[in-house]
């Protein structure tokens, strides 16, 4: 029997059948010697209060993300870059972060207990961005990761904001739009896609400045490098909102600076075969639809 091995695992709250899921993982590993637990919020959504647990998920050998791309941003949130591997299994709409079909589960499971001091399996290492708020009153810091994007944007309808933009400690432009998003290659088929950013291959490392309707004549994408420095100033009274991964982390007031550079931690997602990211695209947007 291999050693015993412990599984976190993040769930969708509403999606059909995950409860099954995660009961007969939970049946299989119980009867073979491995632990599996669930964050406390997650285990009490779904009824599951047995396996509710505050144990931190940096100490699984393994997270198991059970939803979509959404779950998956919230489980390397919580990991907060911890190098534990994420095996993501689609619950819902074709997904760029998941990697199996429930069908497949619990195969991939065994699979991957029996062989995981192999060289098997593929870790898919993804950039993360380190997020940095310093606050002008206070001089208070604050630090996030993404896998995605951090978006400054505007909290007033009819407004927009600004946000004057260094490179690198020199100054680039004022930025006058509904808002500026600053993705990783991962987050180029979000957010910053949908504002006409570049789509990038995730095995790239680099910054992407995309404005979202932009008030002004340059309208175009930055990519940057990966060792570059990236900052925002608000400027002006109107505040701004500040969103990392597609959730709301803080208001934005005037003065305060936020920093973007690539983080020295990066999200490690299991694979059990090579990804296949151009087929990902071309299936979600039926590029071989005739």
């Amino acid at each position: 029997m291999s050693s015993p091995t412990n599984i976190v695992v993040v769930a969708h709250h509403t999606r059909p059948d995950v409860v099954q899921l995660i009961r007969q993982a939970h049946t299989w590993l119980t009867e073979n010697g491995h632990h599996l637990w669930m964050p406390t919020t997650d285990a009490v959504a779904l009824g599951l209060n047995d396996l509710a647990s505050d144990r931190d998920p940096q100490d699984a050998d393994l997270l198991v993300s059970l939803g979509g791309d959404g779950t998956i941003l919230r489980s390397v949130q919580m990991l907060n870059g911890a190098p534990v591997p994420i095996l993501g299994v689609n619950m819902g709409t074709l997904g760029y972060l998941t990697e199996i079909d429930p069908p497949d589960f619990m195969r991939r499971l065994k699979e991957w207990i029996e062989k995981r001091e192999s060289s098997s399996f593929i870790i898919d290492e993804r950039m993360l961005l380190s997020v940095t708020l310093t606050r002008a009153v206070g001089g208070q810091s604050l630090i996030w990761r993404a896998l995605n994007e951090a978006v400054i944007e505007r909290q007033q309808s009819g407004h927009t904001v600004w946000l004057d933009v260094t490179i690198n400690h020199e100054v680039f432009a004022r930025y006058s739009a509904d808002g500026v998003i600053v993705a990783t290659p991962t987050g180029s088929t979000a957010y910053s896609m949908s504002a006409r950013g570049p789509v990038v291959s995730p095995r790239h490392r680099a910054m992407l400045l995309t404005p979202v309707s932009p008030h002004m004549l340059f309208d175009r994408s930055l990519v940057l490098g990966p060792t570059e420095m990236l900052s925002m100033q608000v400027v002006g009274t109107r505040p701004a909102d500040l969103a990392i991964d597609g959730q709301h982390v803080c208001d934005l007031e005037q003065g305060d600076q936020v920093s973007f550079e690539a983080d020295s931690c990066t999200a490690h997602f299991l694979r059990f075969e090579q990804p296949k990211f151009h087929q990902i695209v071309r299936a979600k947007f039926g590029l071989g639809d005739e």
